[in-house]
């Protein structure tokens, strides 16, 4: 209608009479406000995704530990022991631990159920050692952060073991590395094989070690804050009753080396 009053064609008859324009242009604003309702409550005319219920944060499975030990007291460095000693200790440990969590789902995670490394909507890519960004899956990502943490925890002069033999300079940088890739693990099993997790009654054995492992990177600043973030909801579970004051000890620690 809108297009017979606009588009007149010179071998078209002159109307004689006024076109009914209130008429046509109440049906244009109608139509036009039932698109933009439409589009406000459907983007694009679709229904939006609810978000996925996160198994990991039912209170049946986030109560379970298999210890009731205090972890803020277990990361503290203790009195007379050497900073990057203990470090070094808990870091190869963490990455053991993790390394045997993993192995328990890791025939569920394979390159047709995990086809790229993600962490609820977060995707994760490997740097070779030229810096090459790659697109992997998350089993041939996980094989790539053990094999190479292994060989950092076995190398005498990056993780020494003989007495007298000093820690490299670039050590302290090389455990934050190993930690916030071993935090992607841990954080991956939440995200994709929980569910495993639960059928294995391993969920118990899964908290205890994040709550662990997320008061040590927190008691001495090894992860960044934005790296952990994306599991935000869990550690606030987690480790609410776990956590208090590690901050400043952590920073006492740093300021002492």
């Amino acid at each position: 209608m809108v297009g017979d009053h606009c588009n007149l064609s010179g071998d078209r008859p002159v109307l004689t009479q006024t076109p009914k324009t209130g008429l046509s242009c109440k049906m244009v604003l109608q139509a036009v406000g039932r698109v933009l309702r439409k589009s406000k409550a459907k983007p694009n005319g679709k229904k939006p995704v609810p978000e996925e219920k996160k198994l990991y944060l039912e209170p049946e499975y986030t109560k379970s530990r298999v210890t009731d030990f205090e972890f803020k007291e277990l990361v503290m460095l203790p009195r007379e022991i050497d900073l990057n000693e203990w470090l070094a200790s808990n870091t190869t440990t963490f990455f053991n631990h993790i390394n045997l969590q993993y192995s328990t789902i890791s025939e569920f995670c394979t390159g047709e159920t995990c086809q790229t490394m993600a962490v609820c909507n977060t995707q994760y890519y490997w740097y070779d050692e030229r810096g090459k960004k790659i697109k992997c899956t998350a089993p041939q990502y996980v094989d790539f952060v053990m094999s190479s943490v292994q060989k950092l925890v076995t190398d005498e002069d990056v993780f020494p073991t003989k007495y007298g033999k000093e820690f490299p300079n670039s050590f302290e940088s090389l455990v934050k590395k190993i930690c916030k890739y071993l935090f992607h693990v841990l954080a991956h099993i939440y995200s994709a094989h929980f569910k495993e997790t639960v059928t294995l009654e391993l969920y118990g054995h899964l908290n205890t070690l994040y709550i662990h492992f997320l008061l040590f990177i927190r008691e001495f600043n090894l992860v960044d804050p934005k790296e952990t973030s994306i599991m935000e909801d869990l550690t606030e579970v987690l480790c609410s009753n776990s956590s208090g004051g590690s901050s400043a000890a952590a920073q006492n620690h740093l300021k002492e080396r």
